[in-house]
C-alpha cells in the first residue's frame, strides 16, 4: 500500500470518528443517567445521578490521557499510568488518612505528589538522557515505587478499624459511588487535551525515537518532564475521586491507534472521549447489573475492557 493510500485511510478514520465517538459518549451518558431505582425522576438524576457521571467521564478521560502520556514517554504501546507508582502512593495516603481521620483526596493527593517527587529524583539522570534506555530505566524506578506503596498500602490496612476497612478496599479497587467534582475532572481532562494538541509535533517527534527528537531540535529532557507531570496529575486526581480505576489508561489509547489513529492531532481529542465513555459505562453497568447492589467500577472495567481488547488484538 501506497503511503498516499495509508494516509488517505487514516483521514477516513479519523473522521469516522471524530463523529462517533461523541455520538457514543452521548447514548453512553443518556442511558447512564436513566439507570436505577426512580427512573427519570428529575430531582434523582440532577442530585445523584448526573454529578456521578460527570465524575465518571472526568476520571475515564484523565486516565485514557495519562495511559497516552505515559505511552509516549516510554514508546511502549503497552504502558500504563500505574507504571510510574502514583496510583499507590494515591492509594498509600488514601490509606493513611483514614487512620489519621484527615480527608481522603487530601491523602490521595499527597500520597501521588511524594511518589511522583521520588520519581523524579531517583530519575533525574534518565530523565536528561537522550538513550531510549532512559525508558525502561523509568519503568523500573516506577515498579519499585509501585511495589514499596503497594506493600505499605497492605501494612497499614491492617490498622483500619473494621467499620472502615469495607470502603477503603471498594475504594481501592474502584468506586464511583459519592463521587464529586466531577465537573472539575472535566475541565481538568480538556485543559490536558489542549495541551497535548499544543504539543503535538513534539510529542509525535519523539515517538521517533529520543536521539531523532533531538536531532530534530526537540528538548527530550523537558518534554519527558512534561509527560510524567501531566501522567502524575491526571492520575493523582483520578484517584482522588474514584480510588484506582485500573486498565482505561492501557486500553483507550490502544484501542484506537488499533482503529487507525496514530497521529497526536487526532489521539488528542479522541482519548479523553472514548475514556469517558468506557469509564461511564462500566459505571453503569456496576450499579445497574445487580441493582440494588454495586460492583466495583474499576473490577467491571477489567472484565469488560480485557476481552473487547483481546478481540481487537486478534481482529487487527
Amino acid at each position: 500500500m501506497s503511503a498516499d493510500s495509508s494516509m488517505r485511510l487514516v483521514d477516513r478514520s479519523a473522521a469516522r470518528l471524530r463523529w462517533g465517538l461523541p455520538v457514543l459518549l452521548a447514548v453512553v451518558v443518556a442511558v447512564a443517567v436513566s439507570v436505577g431505582e426512580g427512573g427519570w425522576n428529575a430531582d434523582i438524576i440532577w442530585q445523584l445521578r448526573l454529578p456521578r457521571v460527570l465524575a465518571g467521564m472526568g476520571v475515564g478521560a484523565l486516565l485514557a490521557q495519562a495511559g497516552l502520556s505515559m505511552q509516549i514517554l516510554l514508546r511502549n504501546p503497552l504502558a500504563d499510568p500505574y507504571v510510574l507508582g502514583a496510583s499507590g502512593g494515591a492509594g498509600l495516603g488514601a490509606i493513611a488518612a483514614l487512620l489519621f481521620g484527615a480527608a481522603l483526596w487530601l491523602g490521595s493527593v499527597i500520597g501521588a505528589g511524594l511518589v511522583l517527587l521520588l520519581l523524579l529524583l531517583m530519575g533525574s539522570r534518565f530523565m536528561a538522557s537522550r538513550d531510549d534506555e532512559a525508558s525502561a530505566q523509568l519503568i523500573l524506578i516506577g515498579a519499585m515505587l509501585a511495589a514499596i506503596a503497594g506493600a505499605l498500602s497492605t501494612l497499614l490496612l491492617s490498622l483500619v478499624p473494621d467499620q472502615q476497612l469495607r470502603g477503603a478496599m471498594f475504594w481501592l479497587v474502584g468506586n464511583l459511588s459519592g463521587a464529586e467534582h466531577g465537573l472539575a475532572l472535566c475541565v481538568l481532562a480538556v485543559l490536558a487535551a489542549g495541551w497535548l494538541a499544543w504539543r503535538q509535533r513534539a510529542y509525535d517527534r519523539l515517538l521517533l525515537g529520543s536521539e531523532a527528537a533531538w536531532l530534530l531540535g526537540e528538548p527530550v529532557a523537558r518534554i519527558r518532564l512534561e509527560l510524567v507531570l501531566l501522567a502524575a496529575v491526571a492520575t493523582g486526581a483520578s484517584v482522588a475521586v474514584a480510588g484506582a480505576v485500573g486498565f482505561v489508561g492501557l486500553v483507550v489509547p490502544q484501542a484506537l491507534r488499533l482503529l487507525g489513529l496514530h497521529r497526536m492531532r487526532d489521539l488528542a481529542w479522541a482519548v479523553p472521549l472514548a475514556g469517558a465513555a468506557l469509564v461511564v459505562a462500566a459505571d453503569t453497568l456496576a450499579r445497574g447489573i445487580i441493582m440494588p447492589y454495586e460492583l466495583p467500577v474499576g473490577a467491571v472495567t477489567a472484565l469488560v475492557g480485557a476481552p473487547i481488547f483481546i478481540l481487537m488484538l486478534r481482529r487487527s
